[in-house]
């Protein structure tokens, strides 16, 4: 499983980028199937506070599914990604057992 950092109009830091990888792998204990993961971080010009936005590409075998999340730090957002991420990959497990 790959995963790639894309930052947008910005340089990121070594630790954030270990930080999403290892987040992004623990996903794979909930769906084994995941191809690769794009993950996009933009800082929004913005005054308000909340102006960091992670968004997450998940490559499953015939779909992809599509996080975003706007937080006050990368980490907070990544971390939130991850849970909502979690939800989805369960529910498209669950899905596919159905179907078989």
């Amino acid at each position: 499983m790959k995963v790639n950092v894309h930052a947008v109009n910005f340089a990121v830091d070594r630790k954030l980028v270990d930080f999403i990888q290892e987040r992004m792998e623990k996903l794979e204990k909930y769906y084994d199937k995941i191809v690769s993961f794009d993950v996009f971080l933009k800082v929004e010009k913005t005054s308000d506070k909340e102006n960091k936005i992670v968004e997450v590409k998940v490559h499953v075998p015939g779909d992809d599914l599509m996080v975003k999340k706007q937080c006050k730090t990368f980490e907070e957002a990544v971390e939130l990604s991850g849970e909502s991420l979690e939800r989805l990959l369960v529910k498209r497990k669950e899905k596919i057992r159905t179907h078989i």
